[in-house]
């Protein structure tokens, strides 16, 4: 990694990530699955903390997120301070977690399985710490269906991946869920502008 490469990355990435994410049509996405998460929670990529104010602090009894950008847990502290919500920020990859077999009832990923090196290897590792019967929820966006589209994400890929901090466009996420060995419940559509970037796919998958 270049110099210049290693100083956006550190520097302007997250703030950059956190606006983009932050935007009301990923919003809206996320509003329509953090708050069905429950009892001990682990989140993947939690980042600069934008899922903590759908949590329903009701329901959540233990909120463990793991995320190696250690350049972004000062906003997710900050975050968690005004949700009045604590969690237990883990400055690691998820491919290899430090949590006990069926440990957690709910795991939560947004936004995430695009930029993970390994998303197969980590959708494994969910499905090791969660419960029998416990809950992936996911909102996430990834390979079109339409073959223009998905020629243009293809294209598009190299040059956006460097940029967003190693996000692909091309990834079939309902496919990654089911060969992970999850029994996928979910949603597909186009949720904004440009259609490239706009695929989403959203709802739960359950651990046998």
């Amino acid at each position: 990694m270049s110099g210049l490469q290693a100083w956006y990355d550190r520097h302007l990435l997250p703030y950059l990530l956190d606006a983009a994410c932050g935007m009301a049509p990923i919003s809206q996405q996320r509003a329509l699955v953090v708050p069905h998460a429950h009892g001990t929670v682990l989140e993947i990529g939690i980042g600069t903390g934008l899922n903590l104010a759908f949590y329903d602090r009701q329901k959540v009894v233990q909120l463990i997120g793991v995320d190696p950008a250690q350049q972004m847990h000062r906003l997710a502290h900050r975050r968690s301070r005004r949700s009045g919500l604590p969690v237990e920020l883990l400055p690691i990859a998820a491919e290899r977690l430090p949590l006990a077999d069926a440990s957690v009832d709910c795991v939560v990923c947004t936004y995430t399985l695009c930029s993970i090196p390994e998303p197969l290897t980590t959708l494994t590792e969910m499905r090791r710490v969660l419960r029998p019967g416990g809950k992936l929820l996911y909102a996430e966006h990834g390979l079109a269906p339409d073959h223009a589209v998905a020629q243009h994400q293809a294209r598009l890929e190299p040059y956006w991946s460097k940029v967003a901090g190693g996000c692909h466009l091309t990834r079939n996420v309902p496919a990654l869920l089911q060969q992970a060995g999850f029994e996928v419940k979910g949603s597909a559509a186009y949720i904004a502008w440009p259609r490239s970037l706009a695929y989403n796919f959203w709802g739960e998958a359950i651990a046998p």
